[in-house]
């Protein structure tokens, strides 16, 4: 894949430095003819400036002259005219120096048109009509150069060179482009291996130097490989928490339907109606056992998996808590216990779901309760900012336990005896957090217990 990408680039490359080097050339040839008109436009050259003179010149009783234009453009040009005859004789002459010969044999023409003389006046031959004139041009800054070629050759020898150049320029392109295109072209297939990774579930993130223009890509890759490690993680934990949910129903569940069978399997037989209410009690207390655990179960898995619609309402927490406490304190079970309750203030307003941080609280209240004796006070405060602290003086909890306590099902050395499905501290610290909130739980053996709840 690299190399494709690679040689896709180079061939890019390739093609481009070539339609430059053409296009190069058709305005180099377009920008030689514009200039070459422009140049004669305003100034023709010494061989055209000759040839022009024709049209001024005429010939009358069978001598040669020229019109006035003719000699106006020979004075504007600094030139001077003289009119051969076919042995080389000067028959007419206009503007020509005194210095100038009056006899040309064929050598000497040949030499003054190659060479410039002492007074670097060049000299142009030519006819017209059968008229010989030679016109001598007085410029310093005029050079002649004279050679002879075969022009086939040189066509040949243009095309040759033209052919060398381009293959030069092709191969030096070739050459930049592929090591230009090995720096643009990895990090190119380095995107690809990641993509192609991030498709195969692979989130590990890379550290791939030389990034060059494309770090903001692959920093934006990264983010993207950390979002879905992290998404993956969940989905595992979540199918682990699936996992463990239905394995805990049906484990748990099997102790008191084997109960509920065997006093079923009792009542089927002749036994008296004592004991037949008795076995039905117990039927009927398992299955509320059961219901609630469903209940328990169903709630846990909710909360930790945020599928638990909270029913927000601003609510003052002060009246809330007070009303807890009263309402503890109603019930027979807890009428003899010493509850006390405290209030910073009176209006601490705060969001949240009613129901649901109802039980919560009640959970810490009730195990402050029942891990107790009755004489244990218990005191209830709320203070700022919306802090709840519910503290005891009771037994404590040894320091080994304090790190399992909002495990399922755990129970400490000092709940023996206690009922309930050993759901209810991990239920309550859920509810807690999926408010926004944290529990901090401690203890000390024969001290006491503090839980604080901080919203």
């Amino acid at each position: 894949m690299r190399w494709k990408i690679t040689g896709r680039f180079l061939t890019a490359i390739i093609c481009t430095v070539f339609c430059v080097i053409l296009i190069n050339g058709m305005i180099s040839i377009v920008a030689f003819f514009i200039y070459n008109n422009a140049s004669e436009e305003i100034h023709p050259s010494p061989t055209d400036f000759t040839r022009t003179l024709a049209r001024y010149i005429s010939e009358v009783d069978g001598t040669p002259q020229i019109s006035d234009e003719g000699v106006a453009a020979l004075q504007q040009r600094n030139a001077w005219l003289q009119f051969l005859d076919d042995n080389g004789h000067v028959i007419a002459e206009v503007l020509a120096p005194p210095t100038a010969p009056q006899h040309y044999t064929p050598v000497e023409l040949i030499h003054a048109y190659k060479y410039r003389d002492e007074n670097n006046t060049s000299i142009f031959v030519t006819e017209h009509d059968g008229i010989m004139y030679l016109v001598g041009i007085e410029d310093s800054s005029l050079t002649k150069i004279v050679f002879t070629s075969n022009t086939s050759s040189i066509s040949q020898f243009v095309a040759q060179v033209a052919l060398i150049i381009i293959i030069i320029d092709l191969v030096i392109a070739a050459i930049i482009g592929f090591i230009f295109s090995s720096f643009l072209t990895k990090p190119i297939y380095g995107m690809i291996e990641r993509i192609r990774k991030l498709k195969s579930r692979n989130f590990s993130v890379a550290n791939m130097q030389n990034q060059g223009i494309y770090r903001s890509v692959f920093q934006n890759l990264d983010d993207v490989a950390e979002s879905l490690k992290l998404q993956e993680e969940e989905r595992h934990k979540l199918e682990l928490m699936r996992n463990e949910w239905i394995s805990n129903v049906s484990h748990d569940m099997k102790t008191p339907l084997a109960s509920i069978q065997g006093y079923a399997e009792l009542l089927q037989d002749d036994i008296s109606p004592k004991e037949k209410a008795d076995y039905a009690e117990i039927i009927e207390k398992k299955s509320v056992y059961m219901r609630e655990l469903l209940d328990d179960f169903t709630l846990t898995m909710r909360l930790r998996q945020q599928q638990m619609p909270l029913q927000l309402v601003e609510t003052n927490i002060v009246s809330f808590v007070r009303e807890l406490v009263i309402d503890v304190l109603n019930d027979p079970s807890f009428s003899e216990h010493n509850i006390s309750f405290e209030a910073q203030t009176e209006r601490l307003m705060k969001s949240i779901d009613s129901h649901l941080m109802k039980r919560a609280l009640l959970n810490f209240i009730y195990n402050a309760l029942v891990h107790n004796d009755a004489q244990v006070a218990l005191e209830i405060s709320v203070e700022e900012p919306a802090t709840i602290i519910i503290r005891d003086q009771g037994k404590g909890i040894a320091e080994a336990d304090l790190p399992q306590i909002f495990e399922r099902y755990y129970r400490g050395t000092n709940t023996e005896n206690i009922k309930g499905t050993g759901l209810g501290m991990a239920i309550a610290r859920d509810i807690i957090q999926v408010h926004g909130g944290e529990v901090i739980v401690t203890s000390k053996i024969d001290v006491g217990t503090t839980v604080v709840v901080r919203l």
